[in-house]
């Protein structure tokens, strides 16, 4: 009996191929919207390192005490950590990798004397920090924490700062200038996204717009004097002016990670937390411990503009589905007299629903074959327009997604052929025969 519904559908498009192709246009191009903007969304919003991120963990700790709450019912402490209890963390060591981050901007020379300087963002950060989130190296590798202690000029690049200052090869062992200092280049990076820092999010706000060039070891980092190009935070002015009595204050501008293997060591490194801030200060003990998606929840990393393009989607493909219901409603009434003959031959309602749910299907079918042509572009042009090393963050157009598409298509054209077919089953025989 199918295949009796599917034959008449066949018929019915054919006889009107315009019509049929405005439908199925309107469809495709509705369904590609809202599945680029979805596409979009889901990958910058996914799991940074999802095999690893329930043993990441951000400690927060409240070194400003109840006097800095301005609103009621806030007992959250600051998302950075001042130097001092930064210091503490990393000299304790209480976690199995730990790092403590902050966002650079140094000024790079390069070693050819034709090429200009420049800026690079990038960050201070630990020899552990390496090992912890897994940096794959196309050349060379971290520092040790001898270089850290050490505070060692050593420097990791990544592979397009590679290119820009040693023409793509082997620089393992070559130096460069950094703020008038020269560093020894120590590993160069392979492909791995960091355009969404998310060991360091509430220093920028989201996702970077320059990709990150280099990283320094953060002990040098702060021997060097570089400020901080980060957000910072202060409950008081420092009391003196300068790099020096900015680290001694109490403004908070320092990220910090670490990796705990077990819910037993997550829940010891809390009390520790609890027994640091209680020996420091004179306030009841006010820490956070957050595994990294729940911090990044906490923070709502993902950009507000990027949130609300899923929304955007959907208004547009319903604006196309209403334009797909009245171009239905106006196909299926005016076979109002093929429906009442039908009717008045005994056929039940149910096969006038049959029928046109199959041809709707098939409309829908036709219009998710459009969407995925629409959508592949459209992953197209955003992998073409975001910075590069976003494209790693935007799928291809593969069978999951294919299927998704395909099947949001026929979904979307059922729903907006649920009134039209409705109308359609309700046509009156009788009304239809005397006016014929």
């Amino acid at each position: 009996m199918f295949g009796y519904y599917l034959d008449l559908a066949l018929r019915s498009l054919r006889r009107s191929p315009g019509l049929t192709a405005l439908m199925v246009l309107s469809i495709g191009i509705g369904v590609a919207l809202a599945m680029t903007t979805w596409t979009l969304v889901h990958s910058l919003s996914g799991n940074p390192i999802p095999h690893k991120s329930a043993r990441l963990f951000v400690p927060t700790v409240d070194m400003w005490g109840p006097d800095a709450r301005t609103k009621t019912g806030d007992n959250e402490p600051p998302t950075l950590l001042d130097f001092a209890t930064a210091q503490a963390l990393l000299r304790d060591a209480r976690a199995k990798y730990q790092s403590a981050n902050y966002w650079i901007a140094p000024t790079v020379v390069p070693v050819q004397r034709e090429q200009h300087p420049f800026n690079a963002s990038g960050f201070a950060v630990t020899g552990q920090f390496f090992p912890m989130l897994e940096v794959p190296f196309r050349y060379g590798s971290g520092w040790s924490d001898a270089d850290d202690a050490e505070r060692a000029h050593v420097a990791v690049i990544s592979s397009e700062m590679n290119d820009k200052l040693f023409g793509g090869r082997n620089s393992v062992g070559q130096s460069f200038a950094i703020d008038g200092s020269n560093y020894r280049v120590v590993g160069v990076l392979g492909n791995w996204n960091t355009q969404f820092a998310y060991y360091d999010v509430p220093a920028y706000g989201g996702y970077m717009v320059q990709p990150v060039g280099l990283f320094l070891p953060f002990n040098t980092a702060v021997a060097a004097r570089l400020p901080p190009e980060g957000s910072t935070d202060c409950f008081g002015q420092p009391a003196q002016p300068g790099f020096e009595a900015f680290k001694q204050s109490r403004c908070v501008w320092i990220s910090y990670m670490a990796e705990l293997d077990t819910p037993s060591t997550a829940q010891q490194y809390k009390e520790y937390l609890e027994n640091l801030a209680r020996q420091r200060f004179s306030w009841p003990p006010n820490v956070r411990l957050r595994d990294l998606m729940d911090w990044l929840d906490y923070l709502q990393a993902l950009p507000s503009g990027v949130r609300i393009l899923p929304v955007a989607g959907i208004g547009l493909l319903i604006v196309c589905l209403v334009d797909t219901i009245g171009l239905m409603l106006a196909r299926f009434l005016r076979r109002s007299g093929e429906i009442g003959v039908r009717r008045a031959l005994g056929a039940p309602r149910r096969a006038i629903y049959a029928q046109f749910l199959a041809e709707g299907a098939l409309i829908g079918a036709a219009g998710g074959v459009a969407g995925v042509c629409f959508t592949a572009l459209g992953v197209l042009w955003l992998r073409i327009k975001l910075p590069e090393s976003w494209t790693a963050m935007v799928p291809h157009m593969d069978a999951e997604l294919l299927a998704i598409t395909i099947v949001a298509a026929i979904t979307a054209t059922l729903v907006a052929a649920a009134y039209p077919i409705w109308r359609a089953a309700h046509v009156q025989p009788a009304w239809q025969i005397k006016s014929n």
